[in-house]
């Protein structure tokens, strides 16, 4: 007998530590309670679809604690919307939260990453990993709009018409009159990232564009995958100083001629008598004078 005993006794011991692992071990999710995809043992949410295509899971709240449980159900990284976000759980039970996860439209093939998170009032969590995957066909498209010309830069808008996301290159020309080239750089990278359906002003310096020409400009865009765009816009450099400087020239000539006109004497008139004389007025009180300011002027 005393020999039997013995040997129950390392026996005992042996399924008493076995029982005490398998009670605990549960216990490490949340204290009590734990949050994960419904059927089977599947550790993370797997979805896959078109752009705009809207998917269906369901994740299971377990309370294996003793009181009813409450938590908050919440999403980030992906589009997830819960069948309701406030779950109470009662005590040895388990809810089951149907949910869906949308791809949302004009999303570029590939994978994206998400977190369920369940919080109780204590604000202890637990969580589970969503991995979303659009699918469908790469598209590179781009488009270059809004060209214009300022006093030293041309301003443009790039906007990513695809389903990829592009490094795109721009290479710029202008020509002046008679075809002359007075800007010519060769196609480079831009230190930009587009991502689909993103639009994005930039600038390029030009500062030493003509101070008189007509010029025509032209940007060409290009991206891997074959999206290329070209556009462009016309402007005039005029010298604002010589062509006041002009304008006022021309305009004292115009009243000299008209002056001459007044002074000549009809044909068949008779003569008028001479003007009195009047002492001399300086060219600034002068009608003739003022008129020529005013003319500088516009």
């Amino acid at each position: 007998m005393p020999s039997a005993t013995r040997v129950r006794r390392p026996a005992l011991s042996a399924v008493f530590l076995l029982s005490l692992l398998v009670v605990a071990t549960p216990a490490s999710a949340a204290d009590g309670w734990s949050l994960a995809p419904l059927g089977g043992d599947r550790p993370s949410v797997y979805a896959e679809g078109a752009p705009g295509a809207v998917l269906r899971d369901t994740v299971s709240v377990t309370n294996r604690g003793r009181k009813p449980l409450a938590v908050r159900l919440t999403g980030t990284g992906v589009q997830v919307a819960f069948a309701r976000t406030r779950v109470r759980v009662p005590a040895r039970t388990r809810a089951d939260v149907p949910f869906t996860v949308t791809v949302p439209a004009g999303t570029a093939p590939g994978e994206r990453a998400g977190t369920i998170v369940a919080r109780d009032g204590d604000g202890r969590t637990a969580a589970v990993d969503v991995r979303l995957r659009a699918v469908g066909p790469a598209l590179s498209a781009l488009t270059v709009e809004h060209v214009a010309v300022h006093a030293d830069r041309i301003s443009y808008e790039l906007v990513n018409r695809g389903t990829t996301a592009l490094v795109p290159t721009l290479a710029v020309q202008a020509d002046g009159l008679l075809g002359r080239r007075v800007l010519d750089r060769a196609p480079r990278s831009l230190p930009v990232r587009l991502s689909p359906g993103e639009r994005l002003r930039l600038d390029e310096p030009w500062p030493g564009r003509p101070a008189l020409d007509a010029v025509d400009v032209r940007l060409t865009v290009t991206a891997p995958g074959g999206a290329h765009a070209t556009a462009g816009t016309s402007a005039r450099f005029v010298p604002w100083g010589a062509a006041t400087g002009t304008a006022g020239a021309v305009a004292a000539g115009a009243v000299a001629v008209v002056v001459r006109r007044r002074a000549r004497r009809t044909p068949g008139a008779p003569e008028a008598d001479p003007p009195a004389e009047r002492p001399a007025e300086s060219p600034a009180q002068s009608p003739v004078g003022q008129a020529r300011s005013t003319g500088a002027v516009r």
